[in-house]
């Protein structure tokens, strides 16, 4: 079974090797075999945002740093990085809200 991903023309691609009707055959450039996306992700392949939310719990920069590249729209590189990055944007304020509240109760 061919499990080759179809788009229209109106957005012509560089990796045209087909023409079928108005679609064109998205292949990689590099390799033929692989679609789309097919290629591992980055960090031992769960993504650079699901990576920042489990190692955020040691560290918790780390989810500072997934939501300055969730709100750069660094998903825009691949789709696919949008949940990791939106869940660590979300423990992000939640450890900012936890950080106040823990510190006006100190305070006060």
């Amino acid at each position: 079974m061919d499990q080759s991903i179809l788009v229209n023309t109106e957005h012509p691609t560089e990796a045209v090797e087909q023409r079928n009707g108005k679609y064109v055959l998205i292949r990689d450039v590099e390799e033929p075999q692989l679609g789309m996306y097919d290629k591992p992700l980055p960090c031992f392949g769960c993504g650079i945002g699901w990576f920042s939310l489990l190692l955020g719990f040691v560290f918790p920069l780390m989810w500072y740093y997934a939501t300055i590249l969730y709100f750069g729209n660094y998903y825009r590189k691949d789709p696919r990085e949008r949940a990791g990055l939106a869940a660590s944007a979300i423990a992000a304020l939640i450890c900012t809200v936890a950080l106040i509240i823990t510190i006006l109760v100190l305070i006060f």
